[in-house]
């Protein structure tokens, strides 16, 4: 019988990962700062990338977006600069679904040949291949040059005269010229020009976005009709749906095995609800959902067909003011009560391109934290976890890259190099040879926790049993830096113990009766123990009688198996 595993997702943008370039300037071209190719994620690399025990590796940035960098030698439109975020511009903006970002690739007319070989090689590296599919918007000046000439192009057959159409693909403005009210910098001695405007991507609905908008780009029509109160058309099939099912297949028949769903709530749960079974009936893909409204979530689950969820707005917000001092332990006890019935359809994660990294001054000033809230994020439920690529290293991501500026987050709008990375990569090494003591102690952290998450049958398909009830008077517990629970498998039961202090704790854990009763495991039973962190073994019991002593280091945890012996 094969081994079930748990999903753990690599977040990585290959723009970035592979670029050696040491010491990026400030709002640098792709001349002056180079740029990460497809190549960079060589049979070692992946191999070194599988050794966290990685399962998915989702590629971002990987179909063709605007630019600032001049691609008309290559049969590529020229985007105009003042609706392009950063010398690199957004990997959200795209600008052709049918085509390669030209960065990532050695050939450029080879480009899509090129990434097919990076699926080939992460598959034959033993892990799977998810892509960004980005169905609200698309690039102001979107044109796919790579399309079939039997198909299509969205906008093409578009009636601009009208603010809404069910067959337009996008929403117009008639008779209104887009007006940029702030400085773009635009490196053009001509301004840019749209008319009629199109609506802006998040549903900005004149002719005027702000810098604050996603100015960039274009909101794609599913046959809601918001200038007239949301009414949907979709008594015939909106134009925009076969569209993005055509696109949605063409990935797929890539080899691609899931599409991360960027901004999946601005799009109507009935686009969801029709094309995904279409997809998955042509092939075995995942979609994940970026959905942040928590009163939407059973509705992009049971009615959109949503594999997976961000629980950004539970667990990640929670955990992260829990590492931060802002809020007490127990309260990550309401993230799971809060999701009964589809926690298993949740993605958990401490760090993607969106949010701050860890390490940033901005979140914890320090990447230790995330080591118990990592614990938490990975083990306490089935469903997948993610790490984005850096955060295993500490990466702090405090360099002002350029349009992003100094955030704490890893620009994904510029031409940049991560020093992080490029000590670990040591020029195709990979074997860390530049990281401090601290980062290779860190990533050997990340490693055996995922590595165990992914594995062990206690955690991949075990049940759970919060035990902060249960602590919360005990006064050798501190439910405001400690978090406990349980997983049962089986004859296995699991005990989770972190330690979000800044100091070494000595806690002591009950483990009340009704624990027992529920788990269905025998109290004071023998038991070999096994750290999962450090695979020391010794003999062992769990009882109702007196509390279960752990000793935890500062930001850290303890992941004790208990594997009952028979009589």
């Amino acid at each position: 019988m094969e081994q079930k595993n748990k999903m753990v997702i690599y977040q990585v943008f290959p723009r970035w990962f592979g670029n050696l370039r040491p010491s990026p300037v400030m709002n640098g071209s792709l001349a002056e700062n180079g740029v990460g190719k497809f190549s960079a994620f060589t049979p070692l690399a992946l191999s070194k990338i599988k050794e966290l025990g990685v399962t998915h590796v989702w590629y971002t940035g990987v179909i063709e977006h605007a630019t600032k960098t001049d691609y008309t030698m290559f049969g590529i439109r020229k985007d105009h600069s003042a609706v392009v975020k950063g010398k690199a511009g957004s990997p959200y903006a795209i600008k052709d679904y049918y085509d390669i970002d030209p960065d990532l690739a050695d050939n450029i007319q080879n480009r899509m040949s090129e990434f097919e070989d990076l699926v080939k090689r992460t598959h034959e590296a033993g892990m799977k291949v998810i892509i960004d599919f980005v169905p609200n918007h698309v690039a102001r000046q979107y044109f796919s040059d790579a399309r079939e000439p039997f198909v299509e192009d969205l906008g093409q057959t578009d009636n601009v005269s009208k603010a809404f159409d069910v067959n337009n693909n996008f929403y117009y403005l008639p008779g209104q010229t887009l007006t940029l009210r702030f400085d773009p910098q635009r490196e053009e001695d001509f301004a840019y020009s749209e008319f009629p405007a199109k609506v802006t991507g998040n549903n900005h609905f004149d002719a005027y976005p702000s810098q604050n908008d996603w100015y960039e780009t274009v909101k794609l029509n599913y046959g809601v009709d918001y200038m007239h109160g949301g009414a949907c058309h979709f008594n015939t099939i909106p134009n925009t749906w076969e569209k993005m099912l055509e696109i949605l297949l063409f990935w797929a028949d890539k080899g691609v095995d899931g599409f991360r769903c960027d901004m999946a709530e601005m799009v109507p749960v009935e686009f969801w609800n029709w094309v995904i079974p279409q997809v998955k009936k042509v092939r075995d893909v995942i979609f994940i959902a970026e959905v942040y409204n928590p009163d939407e979530y059973r509705n992009y689950i049971y009615t959109g067909h949503f594999d997976y969820l961000y629980d950004k707005v539970g667990l990640y917000d929670t955990v992260r003011a829990v590492m931060c001092g802002q809020a007490p332990a127990s309260n990550i006890s309401h993230c799971w009560q809060s999701l009964e019935g589809i926690q298993k359809n949740m993605l958990n994660f401490l760090e993607n391109h969106d949010e701050q990294r860890v390490a940033s001054d901005f979140f914890a000033g320090d990447a230790r934290p995330g080591i118990p809230g990592m614990i938490v994020s990975a083990a306490m439920n089935t469903n997948p976890v993610m790490i984005y690529s850096g955060q295993e290293l500490g990466e702090r991501g405090m360099d002002a890259e350029g349009f992003s500026g100094r955030d704490g987050r890893t620009t994904i709008f510029d031409y940049w190099s991560v020093e992080s990375l490029r000590n670990w990569n040591n020029n195709g090494l990979f074997d860390g040879a530049k990281l401090t003591p601290a980062e290779r102690s860190l990533r050997e952290m990340y490693a055996k926790l995922l590595n165990v998450v992914r594995s062990e049958p206690v955690i991949v398909e075990g049940a759970f049993y919060d035990l902060m009830y249960a602590n919360s008077g005990n006064p050798y517990f501190n439910p405001n830096r400690q978090y406990a629970f349980l997983r049962k498998w089986k004859n296995e039961v699991l005990l989770v113990v972190v330690n979000f202090d800044r100091a070494d704790q000595c806690v002591w854990v009950n483990i009340p009766v009704e624990a027992f009763k529920a788990l269905d495991f025998e109290d004071n039973k023998p038991a070999e123990l096994t750290d999962l962190l450090t695979g020391e073994t010794t003999i062992s019991t769990l009882t109702d009688a007196y509390p279960y002593q752990v000793k935890l280091p500062a930001y850290s945890g303890k992941m004790l198996k208990f594997s009952f012996l028979h009589k």
